[in-house]
């Protein structure tokens, strides 16, 4: 906390010296008629998160008391009795059914969630054209629309990549070196340190994993991937070039207003947009 005075005109002041020396960075306000649209996409993301901490715990109580539980038959309501029967401990059997309790409720209002979410995302024209790209869908479509709201306030591909968690950040140090008094760029190559770290997660996740169904399932995207694999790249930077390509054709399909074509993925054009 700043001990010197503090007003209207010092705090300007302060503003401009920042924003003259680019210290200060854009947050992008806009309202586009997506603000229930925006609310639905929250609520669900929250009821999905908090369905999945749920289904955690229920594992990590089996576990702790050494049952073993794999795969998804454990949360199943016909076969409960069975698992509940494993636990010999009274109160930590009720512990569970309490767990499952919670779980019945998320997944009931999770549904609901989602219906909503469905009628009103199918009020925007662009929610039809995101859901012909194949590993978008109508979820990850409306949580686009959400999340990003509008298209325009991104130049190019490349801030959406960074917002999105998917920009390579780099560093170097001694650039420039005096060599006879005279100063020189150094021929020393820039260091990777790997992809930005400030970003929106909810995005990121989304893409990632439109990334990892397009490199499974067949069609053009898991063409590409097979591609980029045949040429050597290693399977992680892949699928990473793969989530970049279907940020870019979410921007240009949305921006320009255009229809998903299978050609559009093959396209070098569109990586370089």
């Amino acid at each position: 906390m700043r001990d010197d005075n503090q007003n209207d005109k010092i705090d300007a002041r302060r503003l401009a010296e920042l924003l003259r020396i680019d210290h200060l960075t854009s947050v992008y306000h806009g309202d586009h008629g997506l603000r229930t649209l925006k609310e639905l996409v929250r609520s669900y993301l929250t009821v999905t998160k908090d369905r999945g901490r749920v289904m955690t715990r229920v594992k990590a109580l089996y576990r702790s008391w050494a049952i073993p539980c794999t795969g998804k038959q454990v949360y199943a309501a016909c076969h409960r009795a069975e698992w509940l029967g494993r636990i010999n401990e009274l109160g930590v059997r009720r512990r569970a059914e309490f767990y499952y309790q919670q779980l019945d409720a998320l997944r009931v209002l999770r549904q609901e969630v989602r219906r909503e979410l469905f009628a009103e995302s199918k009020k925007q024209k662009a929610w039809k054209r995101l859901c012909q790209i194949p590993t978008i869908g109508p979820i990850r479509a409306a949580v686009l629309l959400g999340i990003l709201q509008t298209p325009q306030r991104f130049r190019s591909k490349r801030p959406l990549w960074k917002y999105s968690g998917l920009a390579i950040e780099t560093c170097s140090s001694a650039d420039h070196r005096s060599v006879n008094g005279q100063l020189q760029r150094s021929k020393k190559s820039v260091l990777v340190r790997g992809l930005n770290r400030n970003y929106n997660h909810d995005l990121k996740n989304l893409f990632k994993g439109a990334a990892v169904i397009g490199s499974s399932k067949a069609g053009p995207f898991q063409e590409f991937y097979a591609a980029l694999l045949a040429k050597g790249m290693r399977p992680e930077m892949a699928r990473l070039t793969l989530a970049r390509k279907t940020a870019t054709i979410v921007l240009i399909v949305w921006k320009r207003g255009v229809s998903f074509s299978r050609g559009d993925v093959a396209t070098k054009s569109i990586v370089s947009w």
